[in-house]
């Protein structure tokens, strides 16, 4: 009886630690959650055999393309939560900030008007919390991205289906060279448009970070000069050193009566 093989060709038994491989998968996907968008290593194989290096190549972009949608949604649950979470204390504050004094005119409360005025700050202080941490821009820009990529990656994979398709039941079209380039093509583009798609999510973000920093208050230097003068500018007359001889214009000595 031959020994069962496992689905990535391995026997079962041959260096099999399942605890201390599972662990350490649970370590890799909890620092994988916690790491940012990173490439990744390109997968090196033979070629020897195209069809496997190209359904491995195929793996390998689909995983790509999988953690990018991931880490978007994992992006966008933190910040719609907080998001949601200051737009409704801005609200309630508000609420509290314009009841409160008329409550005080009720007489009941005689202090509740002071109060009003501090809920109507922190109201305030919620919406420019927001605005500031970028939290609900944030939250749209992770939600159109994780969209963008999760259409790209549908497109590609009936691409790719297309391209096996025709290789396995319609006629075949060009060598087996025309065939696999046509296949790295796919990838290519594929790959190219994730990449595209993650660095214009990151220009957005950095324009709009930009904006947000040039917005806070400012003073250039000299701005607290004094009052900004009317009129022409007077013209000050510079006076030569002490010591020096002052030169006088050479004039033109007188022409002689026409003859």
């Amino acid at each position: 009886m031959q020994p069962e093989e496992s689905p990535w060709g391995k026997e079962v038994g041959e260096e099999d630690q399942p605890a201390v491989a599972g662990a350490a998968g649970r370590d890799r996907a909890a620092t994988r959650r916690r790491a940012d968008l990173s490439a990744r290593q390109f997968p090196l194989g033979d070629w020897g055999e195209p069809a496997e290096r190209l359904e491995e190549l195929y793996r390998w972009s689909e995983e790509r393309a999988v953690e990018a949608i991931e880490w978007y949604r994992r992006d966008r649950l933190w910040k719609r939560r907080w998001a949601r979470l200051l737009r409704l204390g801005a609200a309630g504050f508000g609420v509290a900030g314009v009841s409160l004094p008329l409550v005080q005119l009720t007489g009941r409360f005689p202090h509740a008007g002071a109060w009003g005025y501090v809920s109507l700050a922190l109201a305030g202080g919620c919406l420019l919390a927001d605005r500031a941490f970028g939290l609900s821009s944030g939250w749209m820009r992770d939600v159109s991205t994780g969209q963008a990529l999760q259409r790209r990656l549908e497109a590609f994979q009936f691409d790719w289906a297309s391209e096996c398709v025709r290789e396995v039941l319609g006629p075949t079209e060009g060598t087996a060279g025309e065939a696999a380039e046509r296949c790295l093509g796919v990838l290519r583009r594929f790959c190219e448009d994730v990449s595209e798609l993650v660095r214009s999510e990151t220009s957005e973000w950095m324009l709009e970070f930009r904006a947000r920093m040039t917005q806070l208050p400012s003073q250039a230097p000299g701005s607290w000069g004094g009052r900004p003068e009317i009129g022409t500018p007077a013209q000050v007359r510079v006076l030569p050193p002490l010591g020096t001889r002052p030169t006088m214009p050479r004039q033109r000595p007188p022409e002689g009566p026409l003859r």
